[in-house]
């Protein structure tokens, strides 16, 4: 039986952790987390924030996820997401989840990560 969720993983290019490291870590707050060293070697990094897990994991014939995303619940929306583009980071407002505050932003490699609050 699935008890939670444990992680989501996106793929991202070869090269492109220190952009990641900036992305996840600086402008998302997320704390970088050690791989185990088998599978350091594979390069990528992880990171998380609470119990939430995201893992990037190098892709040899990477195509960023557009479509496909994880949704990242937030508390004080409007704060975080002036957090973000203070820094730089885009953020498209969405409001066609009724019941939910929401936008979107692109990690530096072109993932879509959707990140939401409940509304009341």
């Amino acid at each position: 039986m699935i008890t939670s969720l444990d992680h989501v993983q996106l793929a991202a290019p070869a090269g492109s952790e220190e952009a990641l490291r900036a992305y996840y870590g600086d402008i998302l707050g997320m704390t970088e987390i050690p791989k185990p060293p088998v599978l350091a070697a594979r390069g990528g990094c992880w990171f998380a924030a609470g119990p939430v897990q995201l893992h990037l994991g190098i892709e040899a014939d990477f195509r960023p996820a557009r479509k496909a995303h994880p949704g990242l619940r937030v508390t004080d929306i409007e704060a975080y997401a002036a957090r973000l583009a203070e820094r730089g980071a885009e953020v498209l407002r969405d409001d066609n989840l009724p019941g939910h505050r929401r936008f979107y932003s692109h990690d530096p490699v072109g993932n879509r990560l959707e990140f939401l609050e409940p509304v009341g």
